[in-house]
């Protein structure tokens, strides 16, 4: 990261490496604490996001103080992370595990006709949490219902053959499929699970007369 030119940083244990959900981090710089220090907010602040005490910033609380007590085990599980991280090379031993992940799927997606890229742009596509939509004209044409619906029957499949789960888009996304790509994952994961996407999709398409 480039420290010298930020102020404040957040992040998750959740995040990139799969760790504990529900534990954010701050780190803050000699500037952001300047501000805190001086700055008196014009309304209450919750205790739990209370970061001064008496126009001073609270060190205990980056010093292993504690307001509700974590659970250990998360902080041991986000430890075990690092060091697996470390030992896969680091932050860019980490990037190319993501961009073989992505490759992958980005091959796949390229010679697959039913599916496309949600984000049209290259440059704007997340080479970690990525996004897919469905491109079968045949099954657009029926509405998006008719297609959500079929995108259901697909992950509902894959879930039930342990292939794959939590793989259908977002709420208010096109009808589509959204795929993981960071570093925990493997490339041969990925090859894998883009074979079921095919499966799936013709198995699926058979029982509806054909998707296409």
């Amino acid at each position: 990261m480039p420290w010298s030119k930020l102020d404040v940083v957040t992040f998750s244990w959740q995040k990139v490496l799969g760790g504990e959900a529900q534990h954010g981090m701050v780190v803050l710089s000699p500037r952001a604490v300047e501000r805190l220090e001086s700055h008196k907010p014009a309304w209450p602040v919750p205790k739990i996001f209370r970061m001064t005490r008496d126009g001073k910033l609270s060190r205990g609380i980056f010093e292993g103080e504690t307001i509700n007590t974590p659970s250990m085990m998360c902080v041991e599980d986000a430890l075990d992370a690092l060091a697996w991280a470390r030992s896969a090379g680091g932050t860019r031993g980490l990037a190319q595990r993501t961009q073989a992940n992505y490759r992958v799927l980005a091959d796949w997606v390229e010679r697959t006709p039913w599916i496309e890229f949600l984000a049209r742009d290259p440059a704007s596509r997340s080479p970690t949490s990525v996004c897919l939509r469905i491109a079968d004209p045949a099954l657009l044409s029926l509405g998006p219902e008719q297609t959500a619906t079929f995108c259901k029957r697909m992950t509902s499949l894959l879930e039930k053959e342990g292939a794959a789960y939590d793989v259908g888009a977002y709420r208010d996304a096109p009808p589509g499929l959204r795929v993981w790509c960071g570093a925990t994952v493997e490339h041969e994961d990925v090859r894998a699970l883009v074979a079921w996407f095919d499966w799936a999709w013709a198995v699926c398409g058979a029982d509806a007369g054909g998707a296409s």
